[in-house]
């Protein structure tokens, strides 16, 4: 069975960190790109960060940029997101995604769309609040 894995998110205070991991099972991360979205309760969902296959490369929406990291171990199977600085508009279900292709061996996906992407974890839930 194919899957993405989502762990690691919880209940943290504005100005705390949180670090999310998203594990493959069943096959490799070598070369697949790796997505975060997140959806908030009666809002769209909305790309957070990518990176490429390699590893290499990352992308950022303007939202999250300079507070979250996102950084790949194709060895370990794994991607985390860490969280820094967070704020209550940060709360959301959020999930990982991979695309396929060398198109993005050296640089990473866009997040504006969902589309292109054929894994998806089931979610992990992150509140922010005091």
């Amino acid at each position: 069975q194919l899957q993405l894995v989502d762990s690691g998110g919880g209940l943290v205070q504005p100005g705390g960190s949180l670090r999310l991991s998203c594990a493959a099972s069943g096959f490799s991360l070598d070369f697949y790109a790796i997505a975060w979205f997140r959806q908030a309760p009666g809002k769209e969902r909305e790309g957070v960060s990518s990176i490429s296959s390699r590893g290499d490369s990352t992308l950022y929406a303007d939202s999250v940029k300079g507070r979250f990291t996102i950084s790949k171990d194709n060895a370990k199977k794994t991607v985390t997101l860490q969280m820094n600085s967070l704020k209550p508009e940060d709360s959301a279900v959020y999930y990982c995604a991979a695309a396929y292709g060398s198109s993005w061996f050296y640089r990473p996906p866009s997040v504006t769309t969902e589309s292109g992407y054929e894994f998806w974890g089931q979610g992990t839930q992150v509140t922010v609040s005091s």
